[in-house]
């Protein structure tokens, strides 16, 4: 897995001009390159070893190994019984502390209801965590034939449209972590990368992304990002719905909407 050049400064205090007549706050070279770690382990969907570490981050094997056992015992990351590394879930924890701060959950409730209300079909609320989603809140569908995920329920960030609309937001950041790890899950998951070039390039030129059946066969779904002031993509929000429940204009009707619901919920973290 290819990554983007990450800056890791020389040594504990250094700092680098960022443009002309600006500098950076001081980078503590120790901490951020500890983080860097975590950060490759928390996107991994398997455990990892020094050397592969040490090789992804271009540091030296003795300094990977001295940081790997200081996050271990701090508890974020645990050593496997074959000597590799993972994460754990205390980043999850502290990821999901920041979440609950934030009050996603509170801001996006009228644009939930709104979908709810406009569609009868199951409304999702998701954060992203690695190559994954996490479904924070939901509202039920209201028809006969339904779609059900639980709340903290997982689902793979390529298949699902609300996954979808995250990496369209920020996937120039998303690509490399994806590279090799497109898993397919029914006849229609996007697992050629440059297919899924061309897709994040239609979903953020229209606002939303879709899911034609690529997680769950026959269970298509509509979601669009949710954006920090700062233009950070922090969660999404979506429908989901068997496809005997699409209408013949389900794209026109149906991403618009969730679309309008993403940036309600936008307009009120940037009030929050």
């Amino acid at each position: 897995m290819n990554e983007p050049p990450r800056n890791i400064p020389a040594s504990p205090g250094t700092t680098q001009p960022a443009s002309p007549g600006a500098a950076q706050p001081k980078v503590d070279s120790t901490l951020s390159k500890g983080l860097l770690i975590l950060e490759v382990l928390t996107a991994s969907h398997r455990a990892m070893g020094v050397t592969e570490l040490a090789r992804e981050l271009d540091l030296t094997k003795s300094n990977v190994f001295r940081l790997l056992q200081t996050l271990c015992v701090l508890g974020y990351v645990r050593h496997t019984a074959d000597k590799q590394y993972e994460a754990t879930l205390k980043t999850w924890q502290v990821g999901r502390a920041v979440v609950e701060n934030l009050n996603l959950r509170d801001l996006a409730a009228p644009q939930m209801r709104m979908l709810s209300d406009e569609t009868g079909e199951a409304v999702y609320l998701a954060v992203p965590e690695g190559r994954t989603v996490i479904y924070i809140d939901k509202i039920e569908s209201r028809q006969p034939i339904r779609t059900w995920s639980p709340v903290g329920g997982t689902a793979p960030i390529h298949a699902v449209s609300t996954g979808k609309a995250i990496l369209a937001a920020d996937y120039p950041r998303f690509r490399p972590l994806l590279d090799g790890f497109l898993e397919r899950h029914t006849d229609r998951t996007l697992t050629d990368l440059t297919a899924l070039d061309a897709e994040m390039k239609a979903t953020a030129d229209r606002g939303y992304a879709i899911d034609i059946g690529e997680f769950r066969d026959r269970v298509h779904g509509y979601g669009a990002a949710v954006l920090l002031p700062d233009g950070q993509v922090v969660a999404s929000i979506g429908i989901s719905l068997p496809d005997l429940n699409l209408p013949q204009d389900a794209d026109a009707r149906f991403g618009p909407l969730v679309r309008q619901a993403a940036q309600g919920v936008t307009a009120r973290l940037a009030r929050a």
